[in-house]
């Protein structure tokens, strides 16, 4: 099916959208906006027209306002919502920022060796998703494989892992580890210099890894601090 032809008053709303946006990023007002811009002949009335979505800038406008905010040219035209929900069940995401993806999975089974961790794309995820990690830069992505979380975090979930030092780490804390290049994701639990990666499944088959802080092999990655399901 094709895609239906964005009319010109979506035009003026996207663009007022992303301006507002980036206004709540840098934390400034529209007069400031304003104030800044007054010099390159822009008056105070085409700016609110801007933000009120009453007015499309010319294309050397767009260049001013992406050079102004530190952005692309994209970054003002270009719709960055994502909507989910049928009917009147419908989120929307107004912010969108890039995190590192490890296009591998973790292990939430039994540990798996993972080639190439270095190796990563980008993902786009909404602030609003990450709350007060939202543009973290040490964030990252990838999707765990296996059962032994599935109380939390079922097979296929996408996790952010924000890379800490153990003596940060809590008890009950979600933590990718790995020993000897074997990666897998667990509960942590510490009790002096024991260290418990606990698995938490509807299946009994998983059982503890129990090790201790002298483990010159065992290296924390990180610590997750969210997951997406994904329901297929």
């Amino acid at each position: 099916m094709p895609k239906r032809e964005i009319t010109a008053t979506e035009q003026r709303q996207i663009v007022a959208r992303n301006l507002t946006s980036l206004l709540e990023k840098t934390n400034k007002k529209k007069i400031d906006v304003f104030k800044d811009l007054e010099k390159y002949g822009v008056s105070e009335t085409t700016v609110y027209s801007w933000f009120n979505g009453k007015k499309y800038p010319r294309i050397d406008k767009i260049q001013l306002l992406a050079d102004y905010f530190g952005v692309l040219k994209s970054d003002i035209t270009e719709d960055k919502t994502i909507s989910s929900g049928e009917g009147n069940n419908i989120y929307t995401f107004n912010s969108l920022r890039e995190y590192p993806y490890i296009p591998t999975t973790v292990s939430a089974g039994l540990p798996i060796n993972i080639d190439g961790l270095d190796d990563f794309d980008t993902i786009s995820i909404p602030d609003e998703l990450l709350g007060k990690y939202a543009g973290d830069e040490e964030i990252f992505f990838m999707k765990v494989n296996g059962d032994s979380m599935n109380k939390i975090i079922p097979h296929k979930s996408l996790i952010g892992v924000k890379p800490v030092k153990i003596q940060e780490l809590k008890s009950k804390d979600i933590v990718v580890y790995s020993e000897c290049f074997d990666y897998s994701v667990k509960r942590f639990y510490q009790d002096g210099n024991k260290l418990i990666f606990r698995p938490e499944s509807y299946d009994n088959l998983f059982t503890d890894k129990i090790t201790t802080i002298e483990n010159d092999e065992l290296r924390i990655h990180g610590k997750v601090v969210t997951y997406i399901v994904n329901l297929d």
